[in-house]
C-alpha cells in the first residue's frame, strides 16, 4: 500500500508541475506537453497495479488444509490429472508445478513430463519436458536449507518444491497429466516421502503405479488409472 501510495504521489506532484510550467502557455506546445504530463500519470497510477498481476496465481485449485504423508516412491510414477474443466479463469504463457515433500533426505527423479489430451480423452496429442534447475531428471536434496527454507520437514511441516516454469498455456479445450517417475532401486527414493491430502477440496486428481510413465509418446494412450483421488506429492499448479 506504501508503494502505491508514494507512486501515485509522484505522478500528482509531477502533473502538478508540468501544469504550473504551461499555464502562461498557448497554442500546440502547450497541448503537447500537457498530453506528456497525462500520459506520466496514467503510468505512475498503472505500476502499482502492474506489480500486484506478477503474483504467482493458481490455475487449479489446489491442495488446502493439512496434509498425510506417503512414503517409499522408488519405481514408482506418480501422474496427476490437471483437468481443463477445473482450470480457473486465468490465463498465462507459463505453468508451474510445486511438489510436497514430508520426508526424507533427497529424491532421485529419473523424469518429469506433462501430457496434453483432448478434453475427457485418453490419447497423448502433446508431450511436453518439465524441468528443475534445466533438468528432467533433477536430485533434490530435502536436507538442504536452500531448498527446504523451513527445516526438517514432516506432515506439519512440508517442503514444497516448485518446478521451472513450463511455457505452456492451460486451456479447458484439453485435459494435461503430470507425470513425476522416481528412480527404480534408489535408497533415496526409498527413505523419502510426500504429501497426501487429507481434504478433498481440489480439482487436481492423480494416481500411482510402480512403472515408468513418463516415456509415452505422442499418439499413446494416458495410463487407465482412475484418477479418482487429489494426487500425492503435487500440490498447486500455478502462473509461476
Amino acid at each position: 500500500m506504501k508503494h502505491e501510495e508514494n507512486t501515485t504521489s509522484r505522478g500528482l506532484i509531477l502533473f502538478t508541475t508540468f501544469r504550473r510550467f504551461t499555464r502562461h502557455m498557448k497554442g500546440p506546445m502547450k497541448t503537447l506537453i500537457d498530453c506528456a504530463a497525462f500520459a506520466l500519470v496514467t503510468i505512475a497510477f498503472s505500476l502499482p497495479r502492474m506489480a500486484a498481476a506478477a503474483t504467482p496465481e493458481n490455475l487449479e485449485s489446489g491442495i488446502v488444509g493439512s496434509v498425510g504423508s506417503n512414503s517409499n516412491w522408488s519405481g514408482y510414477s506418480q501422474v496427476s490429472l490437471i483437468p481443463g474443466a477445473g482450470l480457473l479463469p486465468i490465463t498465462s504463457t507459463k505453468t508451474t508445478f510445486y511438489l510436497g515433500f514430508t520426508g526424507g533426505s533427497r529424491a532421485d527423479i529419473k523424469n518429469m513430463v506433462l501430457y496434453t489430451t483432448a478434453r475427457g480423452k485418453t490419447k497423448i496429442t502433446a508431450v511436453t519436458p518439465v524441468t528443475l534447475g534445466d533438468v528432467s531428471d533433477p536430485e533434490i536434496d530435502l536436507a538442504s536449507a536452500s531448498v527446504c527454507p523451513g527445516g526438517a520437514i514432516s506432515t506439519a511441516n512440508p517442503c514444497i518444491v516448485r518446478l521451472d516454469p513450463t511455457n505452456i498455456t492451460l486451456s479447458a479445450l484439453n485435459d494435461y497429466y503430470f507425470v513425476v517417475y522416481f528412480t527404480s532401486g534408489d535408497t533415496h527414493n526409498e527413505s523419502i516421502s510426500v504429501t497426501v491430502p487429507t481434504v478433498a477440496q481440489t480439482s487436481l486428481r492423480g494416481a500411482y503405479q510402480a512403472v515408468d510413465d513418463s516415456r509415452l509418446e505422442v499418439g499413446g494412450s494416458i495410463p487407465s488409472l482412475g484418477y479418482g483421488n487429489p494426487p500425492d506429492l503435487l500440490m498447486y499448479v500455478m502462473t509461476d
